[in-house]
């Protein structure tokens, strides 16, 4: 069972998200800030992270560049409502996979997590 890390600081969205998940077997880890996601990711290790660009404290795309320090092979998915194409490029400069805007249709996000599960289940058989 693949780990799945998500971080946004709407305690809504990582109610939603985490049963959405959980329900496609996945094992689900939520945090409200990218402080408490950091410490979280070292102690779990989950091999994909969807994070949210604009939170308070520690914002996404610096969540992010500290999430590759510690593994740079770690899967993750930037969600923003922002279309910024700046952010945009910095978040896949620092090792997004990829980003998807807000409001967020399900069958995006589920189809990019289980292709990204995918790819690391076939990474691991060889």
């Amino acid at each position: 069972m693949l780990k799945l890390l998500i971080v946004d600081d709407e305690a809504d969205v990582c109610s939603f998200a985490r049963s959405f998940f959980e329900a496609r077997d996945f094992k689900v880890f939520t945090s409200l800030s990218g402080e408490e996601a950091l410490e979280l990711f070292k102690y779990e290790k989950p091999e994909i992270v969807l994070v949210d660009v604009r939170m308070k404290g520690m914002d996404g795309v610096t969540l992010l560049k500290e999430i590759k320090k510690l593994d740079p092979d770690t899967e993750v998915i930037m969600v923003s409502a922002i279309e910024d194409t700046d952010v945009i490029k910095e978040a896949i400069r620092q090792g997004a996979k990829e980003y998807i805007t807000k409001p967020l249709i399900l069958d995006e996000l589920e189809k990019v997590v289980l292709e990204k599960a995918e790819w690391i289940k076939n990474q691991r058989k060889k």
